[in-house]
């Protein structure tokens, strides 16, 4: 999997391309983490249109459990606000991963438009303003 993240203003904006791995996908959110520590982030967009695989229900329950209790150790103010974008069959039409991090105290919401994820963080598309944007790019081969 290889992990791009970018902060502009208050908002760090994740892209994630390759093959949905779960192992991957843990140490991965972990340096999301680390980037909304950097950047001092207060709301998350997760761009994962371009992931392939299809995890199964397991997977889905470890990842949200996973990142649910990871953002409230993450040992900042207020927790940072998630919008997932992916699609199936990464994106569970359920959204069974989203309710376990719901359940657990995080405060996220997957979508299938990365429009509406946008709007409901309050967020500009990243696009918009490419200037003012800061890129940081980390890859695992």
């Amino acid at each position: 999997m290889v992990v791009n993240t970018r902060a502009y203003r208050d908002v760090l904006y994740v892209t994630i391309f390759g093959e949905f791995k779960l192992t991957e996908a843990l140490s991965d959110f972990l340096e999301v983490l680390e980037a909304i520590k950097e950047k001092q982030s207060t709301k998350v967009v997760i761009d994962g249109r371009q992931l392939s695989g299809e995890p199964l229900t397991i997977e889905r329950f470890l990842y949200g459990e996973f990142v649910a209790e990871a953002v409230k150790r993450l040992g900042v103010g207020a927790r940072p606000v998630f919008a997932y974008v992916l699609h199936e069959p990464v994106l569970d039409p359920m959204k069974f991963g989203e309710t376990v991090a719901l359940n657990r105290g995080m405060n996220l919401k997957v979508f299938d438009d990365y429009d509406l994820a946008i709007g409901w963080l309050g967020a500009v598309p990243v696009d918009s303003d490419l200037n003012n944007v800061q890129p940081s790019t980390r890859a695992k081969l």
